[in-house]
């Protein structure tokens, strides 16, 4: 098989399960998955089911002659191209952070040289624990790639983050640090497997994504807390739609989604021209953070201190891309923009899209309470704001935003 080769391996807690669905996943996008079955992990799901939808051997001991005569554990740990962990739990996080090898799970951790996916699953209380977020800290400093849970009700009754990620957004994210080119997407049953049966083939999508960065000096900027993430997943999904996607980036470290044609800029004047010069479009969805204002003066060299007083800073207004987008005679035929908001979130949204004339607002809370888990998280809750009123969407990851928001649009476009 040509495709990537996917070393699972399945922890112990009730979100197993879904491990499952993702071995499916992968192998519909074209991967090999080859799974590691932990003690715990097999308290909630089968060797049998993993080997029957992997089509391969489950590992589950250390101690397997036949397989450790030929140093099985260090085959295994070098012949995939990436190692995932879903579900990641508490006691497998501390003993990857401790470097513990007691198992034939953790001694493949420890033993391998490729890269390490870690998808958390765990209650609420034990993610926020200091230990926990002490032992990701370190292995994201280390270079493992911890995602954010998702945020929602837990089988205990506790409400908060720590559920296990979706398996489609876990399959993005190897699809994306693999760089393997496949469409994390394609197969589902939104999305007909045929690119011109599906609901955006022949439609021009733009979407705008990240922060802008205003430059002080050479070294110095005015920006915000966007990652991008949420303007990512949906360029993603519209390009798994069917569309032709033209993504306007700002500063980000996020690899482009497969099938997406990606405009780098810094500064909000940049994006804006960068907007104009991807027109014509269907659709446009503007999610950058754009930065209200930027220092009026540039200066060529290093602003240095110069006695107690700090330096002012004067600035100008930057030019509004959204509203100059809906005045345009290039207007998109629909329009929807994005309000992160901190308070009274959605008279904001709905005040923003009267004055901006869009056609739709999407409104998500990212004061001091929630602003974590949205900006620079994986999640998101939003509130869809359009001329027939408000829906409030439930707490979701942003690649099922995302999923949502281009069936939306897609249903908008049809009829009319």
């Amino acid at each position: 098989m040509s495709g990537p080769r996917i070393l699972l391996i399945v922890g112990g807690g009730i979100a197993a399960y879904k491990a499952c669905e993702l071995v499916r996943l992968i192998r519909k996008g074209g991967g090999e998955v080859t799974c590691v079955l932990t003690e715990g992990g097999a308290q909630f799901v089968t060797p049998m089911s993993l080997a029957a939808l992997s089509e391969n051997p489950v590992h589950t001991s250390l101690w397997d002659l036949k397989n450790e005569a030929e140093i099985g554990h260090i085959q295994l740990s070098r012949q995939a191209d990436l190692v995932v962990i879903c579900p990641a739990t508490a006691d497998l996080l501390a003993k990857m952070a401790a470097g513990l090898a007691d198992d034939l799970a953790t001694t493949l951790l420890l033993a391998t040289d490729k890269p390490v996916l870690a998808a958390p699953a765990m209650n609420v209380r034990m993610w926020q624990h200091a230990a926990t977020q002490r032992n990701v800290a370190w292995l994201r400093q280390a270079g493992v790639r911890v995602m954010e849970p998702d945020e929602g009700a837990m089988a205990c009754g506790e409400y908060g983050p720590g559920r296990l990620p979706e398996p489609e957004a876990i399959w993005q994210e190897i699809s994306v640090l693999l760089n393997a080119g496949a469409d994390p997407l394609a197969g589902q049953p939104e999305f007909d497997a045929q690119p011109e049966h599906r609901p955006l083939y022949g439609k021009h999508v733009l979407v705008t994504a990240g922060p802008t960065h205003e430059p002080i000096d050479p070294v110095r900027y005015i920006a915000n807390r966007s990652s991008g993430k949420q303007g990512y997943a949906i360029a993603a999904a519209a390009a798994a739609a069917g569309a032709r996607v033209t993504l306007v980036s700002g500063p980000v470290t996020l690899a482009t989604p497969p099938g997406v044609d990606r405009v780098d800029v810094e500064s909000a004047r940049e994006m804006a021209q960068a907007v104009n010069a991807a027109l014509p479009a269907d659709v446009a969805v503007m999610v950058a953070a754009v930065a209200d204002w930027r220092s009026e003066d540039f200066a060529a060299e290093k602003i240095k201190k110069r006695g107690a007083e700090p330096p002012s800073l004067r600035l100008a207004e930057n030019p509004d891309i959204l509203a100059t987008l809906a005045a345009s005679p290039q207007r998109p035929r629909l329009l929807i923009g994005f309000a992160a908001e901190t308070e009274d979130v959605i008279a904001n949204a709905v005040r923003k899209r009267e004055v901006k004339n869009v056609d739709w607002i999407v409104a998500n809370d990212v004061s001091p309470a929630r602003g974590k888990d949205t900006m620079g998280g994986d999640s998101n809750t939003v509130h869809l704001i359009t001329q027939a009123g408000t829906e409030n969407w439930e707490p979701m990851s942003k690649q099922a935003v995302a999923r949502r928001l281009v069936e939306r649009i897609a249903k908008a476009l049809v009829d009319g």
